[in-house]
């Protein structure tokens, strides 16, 4: 979400990659697999990237105390600010929901078959019969 590589990086990496290695021959199995991993982040962060963002900001600005439209990265440097300060620590109301919100939808994105996001996706749809 607000990490890099950025979809543009992540695009233009495997567009040179397209370009310089699979274009002039060569051994590039492992390194197409890394390509068409990409791809398919840059596609979940297309279609699941712009409501894990929203959520983010909402999230972080009832946090955080600050305007919802304020920029994401910077409510999230602040909040590194606070915890890295001992501002905020677990006791903190709200915090350890907005990370883990923020977790989930980081997994989402970027690695959807991990082994613990899946469990955790499944108990909390065993949880929540509306899911």
């Amino acid at each position: 979400m607000f990490d890099r590589p950025s979809p543009d990086e992540l695009l233009d990496a495997v567009a040179a990659f397209l370009r310089e290695q699979v274009a002039a021959g060569g051994s590039v199995a492992y390194h197409a697999r890394v390509a068409a991993n990409a791809l398919d982040i840059v596609r979940r962060e297309l279609t699941l990237g712009p409501a894990a963002r929203q959520r983010a900001q909402v999230a972080l600005a009832r946090l955080l105390g600050a305007d919802p439209r304020s920029d994401p990265a910077t409510m999230n440097r602040q909040l590194c600010e606070r915890i890295a300060s001992g501002a905020f620590d677990l006791a903190t109301p709200g915090l350890v929901e907005c990370l883990w919100q923020i977790t989930l939808d980081k997994l989402a994105v970027d690695q959807p078959g991990y082994e613990t996001y899946v469990r955790c996706i499944a108990r909390d749809a065993a949880d929540d019969p509306r899911r």
